[in-house]
C-alpha cells in the first residue's frame, strides 16, 4: 500500500521528490531529513496511532501541510480528524490519483480538505440528535475508547490514574446516555461508532467489568 501511495504521489505531483516510511518513528526521521511540503499521514501506523504523532511531525518539519489517510470513515475516526491539527484527510477506499492530487493543491494552497466520503459521513453526524459527540463529554468519549476494549474498571482506572469507584460511574452515565444495559452493548457500541476496533476488543470483551 506504501509504495502504491507513493506511485500515486510522484504521478499527482509529476517532479516531486517522494519517499515513503514504514511507520511513525521511521517516517518522523524521514521528514526531519527530508523537510517535505507535503506529509501524507496514514492514521493507522503499526507502532503509534496516527494523530497522536501530529504534534511532533509539525515540530520536526515546520510549515508542512499533513494530509491525514484512513480506510475508515466511522464517526470517531472522522471527528478526530476533523477536530485535529490535519490539514486536509482523504478517505483511502475512495482514494483516485486525482482526488489526492486534489487534496495536496488544495492544502498547498492553504485551504483545509476533506474528501467526498468524508463530507458525507460529516454531514451526516452533524444530522444525527444523538451522535455521540452531542451526548457525550469529552471524559467520557476518551473512556469508551478504554470500555470498547472490555476492560475492568480495575484496568481503566490504573489506565488513567482514576479511582475505580470514579470509572464506574462514568460507565453507568455513558451507558445512560446511550441508552445502554450491558458491558457487551457498550463494546458494540464502540466498534461501530470506531472508538475501538475489533482486534483489541475481540482479546479483551470476555474481561469487561
Amino acid at each position: 500500500m506504501r509504495e502504491l501511495l507513493v506511485k500515486a504521489c510522484q504521478e499527482a505531483m509529476p517532479g516531486s521528490t517522494v519517499a515513503g516510511a514504514k511507520n511513525a518513528e521511521a517516517g518522523l526521521e524521514l521528514c526531519r531529513n527530508l523537510q517535505p511540503d507535503v506529509i501524507i499521514l496514514d492514521l493507522a501506523l503499526p507502532d503509534r496511532d496516527g494523530l497522536d504523532t501530529l504534534d511532533d511531525l509539525l515540530a520536526a518539519c515546520r510549515g508542512t501541510k499533513i494530509i491525514g489517510i484512513s480506510g475508515y470513515t466511522d464517526e470517531f475516526t472522522l471527528h478526530r480528524a476533523i477536530h485535529s491539527k490535519l490539514h486536509g484527510f482523504v478517505d483511502k477506499n475512495e482514494q483516485t490519483i486525482d482526488q489526492l492530487a486534489e487534496a495536496i493543491h488544495a492544502v498547498r494552497g492553504g485551504e483545509r480538505y476533506l474528501s467526498p466520503a468524508a463530507r458525507r459521513a460529516r454531514q451526516s453526524q452533524r444530522n444525527d440528535p444523538v451522535a455521540f459527540d452531542k451526548i457525550l463529554s469529552l471524559r467520557e468519549q476518551d473512556l469508551l475508547r478504554l470500555f470498547g476494549r472490555g476492560l475492568s474498571n480495575e484496568e481503566i482506572a490504573a489506565a488513567v490514574n482514576l479511582s475505580e469507584l470514579t470509572v464506574r460511574n462514568h460507565r453507568c452515565r455513558t451507558m445512560a446516555k446511550l441508552g445502554l444495559r450491558t458491558s457487551a452493548e457498550l463494546i458494540r457500541y464502540a466498534l461501530e461508532k470506531g472508538f475501538t476496533r475489533a482486534d483489541t476488543a475481540g482479546r479483551q470483551d470476555h474481561r469487561a467489568g
